[in-house]
């Protein structure tokens, strides 16, 4: 447990300084990695010292070890070393005191390298959903890269061919070595915060694999995917591939291709404005002159002739239509009036009045108790003093039945 300290009870500087040495020196012996950066040494010195620096931030650790182990060593190298951290109470200053160092070799450095990128990938920082779209006319580029480069010169040149009026904002920067992968994520944050940089590019020539470590670093491609301005990757030819090129908004095949890709070429521009003014052209005047075509159509139609005309022809069409239901309907009426009239005649010739008309009568008898008369059909009906009703042509005789006698 840490002592207590007090305005009055102060720990001397020499105290704090052991007891610091102390915590540290506990730590024992550790394996670091790291890039070799302000190398000293002289074959003469028993020691040397170096810094060893982190590729990725802005952390350096003070090394001493023996000059012998430094004869395959230069600066730059990526390395691991096993050491020892100590701390100096005179000055009060800590290193990391060496006995062993190994350099990282190229195949474990692009297995190192692929393993990030699957990390990334299986992060989502690959996904193309999240790309960011690129500019039509950028307002302003942001260019990062080496201070008077070749990419630089690419750019710029192939850039203002197509597009004199273009801008640019340069940031120069390491793009190999200790240095890079910090100024360059320091020149990134800087143009992402300038509201007129529309589109930046990180752009480098071409190299070793080594040179080209810094654009596979995990520190910068999470600046770039925490940019909220599109990020355009043209780092050396064609085939290299380092993870910013999968991380990135776009990736470029090399600087050139970049300035192509991100500036729009004013002379195919206003060829394509030449060439689709003149298709609108040909296209109005085609829907004009189909249209008049249909203006003149429908206006030679009759109906636009003599609008009258369609109502004159239905109410002619109306009239005929009338005039023949009318005929239909005399035609008909005659007809059945002829029908009526031989029925009638039919009936009256078979009808009783007819009959009575001939001399004949109609012979009914009266029942005593009310019901109505019956026609006489035999002599049983009628017994002697039955009452009789006799219809004849012009009226009714009532009679009573003397005697029946039958037919022989």
């Amino acid at each position: 447990m840490a002592a207590t300290t007090t305005p009055e009870a102060a720990w001397p500087v020499r105290e704090l300084n052991s007891k610091v040495k102390g915590w540290i020196e506990r730590l024992g012996q550790v394996w670091v990695e790291g890039q070799i950066t302000q190398y000293k040494a002289n074959p003469n010195w028993k020691l040397s010292y170096l810094t060893l620096r982190d590729p990725e931030v802005e952390a350096s650790v003070q090394i001493t070890c023996p000059t012998q182990l430094l004869a395959d060593v230069a600066e730059g190298d990526r390395v691991v070393v096993l050491g020892k951290p100590s701390f100096y109470e005179g000055r009060g200053s800590f290193s990391l005191c060496v006995t062993e160092i190994r350099q990282v070799g190229l195949g474990a450095m692009l297995a190192r390298i692929e393993m990030l990128r699957k990390q990334l990938a299986s992060e989502g920082l690959f996904d193309a959903d999240r790309k960011k779209p690129l500019p039509f006319l950028p307002n302003t580029i942001g260019l990062i890269t080496g201070r008077g480069s070749a990419a630089e010169r690419d750019v710029l040149s192939v850039a203002h061919n197509r597009w004199p009026d273009v801008r640019f904002t340069v940031i120069n920067t390491a793009v190999q070595g200790a240095r890079a992968v910090p100024e360059i994520v320091q020149a990134l944050q800087e143009l992402d915060a300038d509201p007129f940089v529309d589109v930046i590019i990180i752009a480098r020539g071409g190299g070793s694999v080594e040179d080209l470590l810094p654009f596979s670093e995990e520190a910068l491609q999470r600046a770039v995917a925490a940019a909220n301005t599109p990020v355009v990757s043209a780092i050396g030819h064609e085939p290299d591939n380092p993870i910013l090129d999968n991380v990135a908004d776009l990736r470029a095949a090399t600087p050139t291709d970049a300035a192509k890709r991100v500036v729009p070429d004013v002379v195919a521009e206003r060829a394509l404005i030449v060439e689709l003014r003149a298709r609108a052209i040909q296209a109005l005047r085609g829907w004009v002159s189909r249209e008049l075509d249909n203006l003149t159509a429908l206006r030679s139609r009759p109906v636009l002739a003599d609008p009258m005309l369609p109502i004159q022809v239905r109410r002619e069409e109306i009239q005929r239509a009338i005039s023949s239901c009318r005929r239909e309907i005399s035609h008909r009426l005659r007809a059945e009036s002829t029908q009526v009239a031989a029925l009638r005649n039919q009936v009256s010739a078979l009808g009783p009045s007819a009959t009575l008309a001939r001399g004949y009568a109609v012979v009914q008898v009266i029942p005593r108790d009310g019901t109505p008369p019956e026609v006489v059909m035999g002599i049983d009906q009628s017994p002697p003093g039955s009452q009789l009703r006799i219809r004849v042509s012009d009226g009714s005789i009532t009679a009573a039945a003397m005697q029946t006698k039958p037919a022989h």
